[in-house]
């Protein structure tokens, strides 16, 4: 039996309720950074709700999936492209254990 991708389920779920007319690669942006600030709240005064935080970093992520389709690019792709772009701006030897900016290493 074939798994159902996340990436498929999203695109059913959405042509079901005909949602793609709402997701503009602006719109899908802005609710990326809408629900970025509702996750960031789960933390807010130093408290942590797990639950809310797990729910909240869903919304995230599917808006982050659903973008990335409505560009045409790979998720996967781009965070490996991304990871050895920051590599070499943060080399091993220079950025282990340190927070410092890349140019401050």
């Amino acid at each position: 039996m074939q798994e159902i991708s996340a990436l498929e389920t999203l695109r059913a779920f959405v042509a079901e309720r005909n949602w793609e007319q709402f997701h503009t690669p602006e719109n899908l942006a802005k609710s990326i950074s809408i629900e970025a600030a509702e996750l960031l709240e789960c933390f807010q005064w130093g408290g942590e709700n797990l639950r809310s935080a797990q729910e909240e970093l869903a919304d995230v992520l599917t808006y982050c999936i659903l973008l990335a389709d409505r560009l045409g690019v790979d998720p996967q792709a781009i965070v490996l492209e991304k990871l050895k772009k920051t590599g070499e701006k943060y080399p091993i030897e220079k950025a282990r254990g340190r927070s410092e900016k890349y140019d401050q290493l």
